[in-house]
Order: structure tokens, then C-alpha cells, then sequence
């Protein structure tokens, strides 16, 4: 059996990365450590035991050309919630942007919202 584990993101700042993804979205550090020159950071949201985004240092020309443009202009990822609404007005209150109000769809309420790079990133909350 096979697992998705970690996902890549480029980020132009860890510290201000790291900031964003606990202060702003309620993720949780899964790894912050050394490893040799290498700084592996790790984040996700809390109660998600598996899946984490390793928020790395744009190092390269062609990796800070990516920054806040990793899924070309669609979601780099979703998040699952329970009530979209309620973390809507949290992470507005706490200067989140998004793209507009969350609207009803037939597969549940969302809205998508951009990272502190631009990446855009889907709330939704399923059918239920």
C-alpha cells in the first residue's frame, strides 16, 4: 500500500512561511530540523497524520521563478473542512485574501484563497 507523505512547496522565506501556514491557516509544524545545509520544514494541518508540505527555500533561478506560480495559476491543494464559513471569517479576520465569498456548488461549499506567494489553495467543505 502506498501513501502520499510530502508535497514540495517553494517558498521565498521559511520563517515567513512557517509564520503564514501556523498563524494564518492553523497548520501545526510537523518537522522543523537541520539536516547537514538543509532545513527540512514541514507543515500541516492538525489532526491530518500523514500528508505535510515541506515548505523549502527557493535555492535556484528556476525555483524562485516558481514561487506563488506552482500550480500555474489553478489550486496547489485543497482543504477539507467542516465548515467553510466559520474558517472563512477566521482567516479574513486574520488577513488571509481570498477570491470572493465561499459559494454553494453541487460537491459542497468553497472558496479559494492565495498563500502569503499567491498560490491559490481551495476551502471546501463537502456535501454532506
Amino acid at each position: 500500500m502506498m501513501r502520499l507523505t510530502v508535497f514540495k512547496l517553494f517558498v521565498k522565506d521559511q520563517a515567513e512561511a512557517r509564520r503564514f501556514y501556523i498563524d494564518k491557516l492553523d497548520f501545526v509544524v510537523a518537522e522543523d530540523r537541520r539536516l547537514g545545509d538543509y532545513r527540512s520544514l514541514l507543515v500541516r494541518p492538525p489532526g491530518t497524520g500523514y500528508v505535510a508540505i515541506n515548505l523549502q527555500a527557493a535555492q535556484t533561478d528556476r525555483q524562485r521563478a516558481l514561487v506563488g506560480e506552482q500550480g500555474g495559476g489553478q489550486p496547489v491543494f485543497g482543504l477539507a473542512t467542516d465548515n467553510c464559513w466559520r474558517d472563512y471569517a477566521v482567516m479574513k479576520a486574520r488577513g488571509v485574501v481570498f477570491e470572493g465569498e465561499p459559494t454553494t456548488m453541487p460537491y459542497g461549499t468553497g472558496v479559494m484563497l492565495r498563500d502569503l506567494y499567491g498560490n491559490k489553495l481551495y476551502l471546501n467543505e463537502d456535501v454532506q
